[in-house]
């Protein structure tokens, strides 16, 4: 994440957890209770809501170096879309406990890092804003 320092980055690394889905798994289902967000390392995903809806949307699509599940750890609340992997993924996780240690550790850091979600969110839901507003018309 921008404008974070190296202590931080080895500090938040540590306590990220590695792992593993293959092409077509079902990573955070929509729904379910969220105690943690992705980082992409490898792979892509696909953020769709009413997946097993007759007709499921698509809202975004995620690549290597970007991150899924942050709404569910700044609001606490349920999934508000699934989460497919396109591809074989690899990311890594942190759980809402580990931004408490971050807070608790280095609250000027951890105010960085909310910066940037608050900052992803706005860009996301600007496309998200954009895609919509081409549909209606």
């Amino acid at each position: 994440m921008a404008g974070l320092d190296a202590e931080a980055v080895r500090y938040i690394s540590d306590l990220a957890k590695e792992e593993h889905y293959s092409a077509g798994a079902v990573i955070v289902g929509e729904g379910e209770p969220g105690n943690r967000m992705f980082f992409l390392a490898k792979g892509s995903v696909e953020v769709i809501k009413g997946l097993h809806s007759r007709v499921p949307v698509s809202l975004a699509k995620l690549g290597q170096g970007q991150f899924f599940g942050e709404m569910s750890l700044v609001e606490s609340v349920v999934r508000s879309a699934s989460v497919v992997a396109v591809d074989e993924v690899t990311a890594y996780t942190l759980k809402g406990t580990d931004f408490h240690r971050l807070y608790r550790h280095r609250p000027d850091q951890y105010g960085i890092v909310m910066l940037n979600l608050a900052r992803d969110l706005a860009r996301r839901l600007r496309a998200l804003d954009e895609k919509f507003s081409h549909l209606a018309h």
